[in-house]
Order: C-alpha cells, then sequence, then structure tokens
C-alpha cells in the first residue's frame, strides 16, 4: 500500500523530532530518522543520552515483514581492577518526591556500544550516507542549544555530576551556576566527535582517537577498561520474544535484557489477575508480582519466558493477594512500512568529561538495577542486563506501533501500562496519558489521580505507598508513533518527558 505521508516520528525534545523528521522529508527510512534521532538526543539531550552509552533498536523490515532486535547496550569489562584503585564514589538524584542514588567515577564505566550499534544499524538498512545523517546533530552543537524548562529540571536532579569536575562545569554551568531555561548549552568539541564518528565509522571508538581517550581516562582516572574491551566489542542482532495480549502481536527486547521480559511477564499475567476491581489494580498487583520474581530469578531472566513461570508466581502469591535512570527514546515508522523503535542511555553519565570530546563515559556499573547482585560482583566479559525495552506491537489488521521510555526501572511499568491499556482498545494517546503507577519492593508509587474508588483500593492493597501530585518523569517517557494498516499515522509524545512528534 503506498502511505499519503513519509512516515511519523516522536521523540523527547522538539530538535530530536525535528532531525528525525528532515531526514524523513531528505528521503530517509525509518532507521535513518531513529539515528539521526540518536545522535541529536546527544545534543539536545545530554544527560540521558551521550555517545559513551549504548542501546537497543527493535526494528521491523516492511520488505519482508522481518522482526528483530539490535543490540548495542554496554558490556562489562574483561577483568577488573582491583577495588583500592577504582574511582567509584556515590551521589544522589533528587526527583523532589523521591531520590535515587547513582554511582559515579570512571570505575563505573562499561564498554559503550553506540558508535558500533548505530554505525551497523545504518550499515545493514540504512538508505542515506551517515554524514548527512549527523547534520542536524553537528549544527546543533555548533550553533548551541536553547535549555528547555525539562532539561534546565534534569541539570537540576544529577547536578553533583554535571559539577562534580571543571571539563562538565565549563559545559553545563559556564558561568558558575548550571544552565537555566532559555540560556544556551554549547557543545563544539561533541559536534567534531559526531561529525568525525559519521565520516570514520565505529573504529573510532576502539583503535581510533576517541578511543585512545577512553583507554587514557580508564588507566589514568581508576577505571576497568583495556584495550580488548573495546577491540572485541560487538554489536549483535537477536530474535525478539513474540507475546500475545488482547489480540496484540508484541515484538520485546530478549535476554539478556531485563525488560521486555518483564514486561511480556507482567502482561501474562494480566488474565489471571483481572477482577471487577478493574485493569488498573490488576496492573498493580502484575508489576509487583513480576518485581518480585525477577529478583528472585536474579540473572537467570530466562525462568521467566514461560507459562510455568508465570503459573508459579500465581500459585505463590495467590491468585488474588498481592505481594507486597536517564534513558530516552525515539520512535519511526515510515511511509513504507519500516519501523524502528530506538532507547539509549548514557546512565547518568560517570561524571568526568572524556578528554576533548565533549561528551561523559556511561556509568552502568554504577546502578543499582542493573547490578542486582551488588557493585563490583558484576560478571566479567558480559552484556549488561538492562530495563530498556523498545517494543514494536502490531495489531489483528496489521497496523503497527513503535514506542519505548526512558526511565531508568520505571521503564518496565510505563510500557506495560501503556500496551495493556491499548490491549483495552484504549487510543495510543489516551494510553500514553493516563496515570500511572510503579511497584518495587512492595512499595507503590503513583500519580494521584486515579477516582476515589480505585484510590482506596489502591492504598488498601498496598499500604506502604507515596502520591505523586503531579505527571512526573518519574514514571518514564513513552514516546510512540502508530501507523495503521490503512497508512493512517498517529504521534504520542508523552509529556511527562517533554515528549513530541511530527507526521512527515
Amino acid at each position: 500500500m503506498k502511505h499519503r505521508h513519509k512516515g511519523a516520528v516522536a521523540a523527547g525534545h522538539e530538535l530530536t523530532a525535528q532531525a528525525m523528521k528532515e531526514i524523513l522529508i531528505e528521503g530517509g527510512n525509518a532507521f535513518d530518522a531513529a539515528i539521526a534521532g540518536a545522535f541529536m538526543a546527544c545534543v539536545a539531550e545530554p544527560v540521558l543520552a551521550a555517545p559513551g552509552g549504548g542501546g537497543f533498536c527493535m526494528i521491523h523490515e516492511a520488505q519482508g515483514g522481518n522482526f528483530s532486535l539490535l543490540d548495542f547496550f554496554a558490556h562489562t569489562p574483561r577483568r577488573k581492577t582491583a577495588s583500592a584503585e577504582l574511582e567509584f564514589f556515590p551521589i544522589t538524584a533528587d526527583f523532589g518526591t523521591a531520590t535515587q542514588e547513582f554511582h559515579i567515577g570512571a570505575g563505573a564505566a562499561a564498554t559503550p556500544g553506540f558508535a558500533q550499534g548505530l554505525c551497523m544499524l545504518h550499515e545493514r538498512l540504512g538508505k542515506i550516507p551517515l554524514p548527512r545523517i549527523a547534520e542536524p546533530a553537528v549544527r546543533a552543537a555548533r550553533k548551541g542549544v536553547k535549555v528547555s524548562p525539562f532539561q534546565a529540571g534534569l541539570f537540576q536532579i544529577i547536578s553533583p555530576i554535571l559539577i562534580s569536575n571543571p571539563c562538565a562545569r565549563a559545559i553545563y554551568a559556564p558561568g558558575g551556576e548550571l544552565l537555566k531555561a532559555g540560556e544556551v548549552l554549547l557543545n563544539l568539541a561533541l559536534g567534531d566527535s559526531l561529525e568525525a564518528l559519521a565520516a570514520e565509522g565505529a573504529e573510532l571508538f576502539t583503535k581510533g582517537e576517541i578511543g585512545q581517550a577512553i583507554l587514557a581516562q580508564s588507566k589514568d582516572q581508576g577505571g576497568h577498561l583495556h584495550l580488548e574491551d573495546l577491540t572485541s566489542y560487538r554489536a549483535k542482532m537477536r530474535r525478539p520474544v513474540l507475546r500475545r495480549y488482547g489480540g496484540l502481536e508484541m515484538f520485546v527486547n530478549p535476554p539478556p535484557s531485563a525488560g521486555g521480559t518483564l514486561i511480556a511477564f507482567a502482561l501474562g499475567l494480566l488474565p489471571h489477575l483481572d477482577d471487577k476491581q478493574g485493569l488498573t489494580l490488576a496492573l498493580a498487583r502484575a508489576l509487583d508480582l513480576g518485581d518480585a520474581a525477577r529478583r528472585e530469578a536474579g540473572h537467570c531472566l530466562e525462568t521467566l519466558s514461560d507459562d510455568a513461570a508465570l503459573i508459579a508466581c500465581l500459585e505463590k502469591a495467590g491468585r488474588h493477594k498481592p505481594a507486597r535512570r536517564g534513558t530516552t527514546h525515539v520512535s519511526a515508522i515510515d511511509g513504507h512500512g519500516n519501523a524502528a523503535a530506538l532507547t539509549i542511555s548514557n546512565g547518568e553519565g560517570n561524571g568526568f568529561m572524556l578528554g576533548k570530546y565533549g561528551f561523559m563515559l556511561n556509568n552502568m556499573l554504577g546502578e543499582e538495577d542493573l547490578n542486582p547482585h551488588g557493585f563490583q560482583n558484576w560478571p566479567e566479559n558480559t552484556r549488561l542486563s538492562s530495563m530498556m525495552a523498545p517494543t514494536l506491537v502490531r495489531d489483528h489488521s496489521g497496523g503497527l506501533i513503535a514506542l519505548g521510555s526512558g526511565g531508568s526501572n520505571r521503564i518496565r511499568s510505563a510500557i506495560t501500562q501503556v500496551i495493556a491499556r491499548l490491549g483495552r482498545g484504549e487510543e495510543l494517546v489516551r494510553a500514553v496519558d493516563a496515570p500511572r503507577l510503579h511497584l518495587e519492593h512492595g512499595h507503590l508509587d503513583f500519580e494521584d489521580f486515579f477516582s476515589d474508588d480505585l484510590r482506596a483500593s489502591l492504598l488498601a492493597a498496598f499500604p506502604d505507598h507515596r502520591a505523586w501530585s503531579e505527571k512526573n518523569m518519574f514514571f518514564g517517557g513513552v514516546h510512540a508513533v502508530s501507523c495503521s494498516s490503512q497508512g493512517e499515522f498517529t504521534i504520542a509524545g508523552d509529556p511527562r518527558r517533554s515528549g513530541i512528534g511530527y507526521i512527515v
């Protein structure tokens, strides 16, 4: 079918979405647009994305109808540096209603995969030259980006990271105080780095100039990374996990990632938990059971991938008895039916600008939800398990939805709730905007916009709770695009994370 439009995009920043739109207009496909969005996110959303991190892209190829998952997430080092030699220390991020501890320092950096992943995606599926795809981001970095209110808020939340050393302060607090909304963030060095990556390819980050800077930081400032970590890193194509819910087919991120498996697990529990009290309470119970099952499974997520695991979880908990990070996402579907749901993360950054290149390496080894067995207890030479879960959904008529979220360990609950509502027939925009909740360690966080009766049921089921008086970025940001079987596009940018989209 020939579509009336070239496609549609959604992202967490106006400039990110505009870059994706520009590439579609130029004649690029959904994969080109997603790459452009990833590059621009590093410039316009630097707290959430950077070339020092990694991510995942869920892919649908219109020709052939194939679904696949590109894994370019961070990888643990091949050997550990002695603890006494590590630079590794905690900071506290303040969300206002809640706080979250992260660890930073050179010892928090895992092997990045950003460059390898985007270059592989372009090599396999891209349509227009990579330097052209990078142009919007390079222009923005050199011109400067006006700081949005949302980004200014992020600067404040992780202010200890952005002011922890002079090089970071020079970019994020050039006048002595962190940049405020409306002021201009200028990062010429990042523009040069992105331009060089587009021209030279991923080798820039292994044996090239930026790779050498990574090794120098690790050696001089107490990190784990060595040359073999960089040169042996490989982005990997994986087969997605296919699950069905409410007449929808979901293609989710497979193990070793945790997010997709937990989304599928929670949605699998819903039919067993739903009752006359409705979807929201059932979602709370499913998310709580899924959280407990994840902790019990540890790194063995495959144990949650079949019906036997659902049954065991329900029997253990009792059928009707409730048991008690910096990331961004872009979605694109083009007029030919290609779809890309791409989620990237730098954690919060390790606090040290990488040489003269305008960005920080990740702090994935310092994120609690990526290290369930404790810091420094990660297995060597292993792909880290992530909550990132870019997802593609196909409805009974063949329509596609591309979605994903940022939000650290809230990613799984945000996407689960949106898909559950879609499976009940809700429209995409309404499903994204609906009030959210999150369960962890039996503790309920919820946006306080439910009816009085439903609110009372939630509080009775989960006495340990915290109400949020606003729709907050804490609960993720689901940026989504849909294309019906008739070629009609819909966009949904999550207002919790300044989401925006365009139909081209």
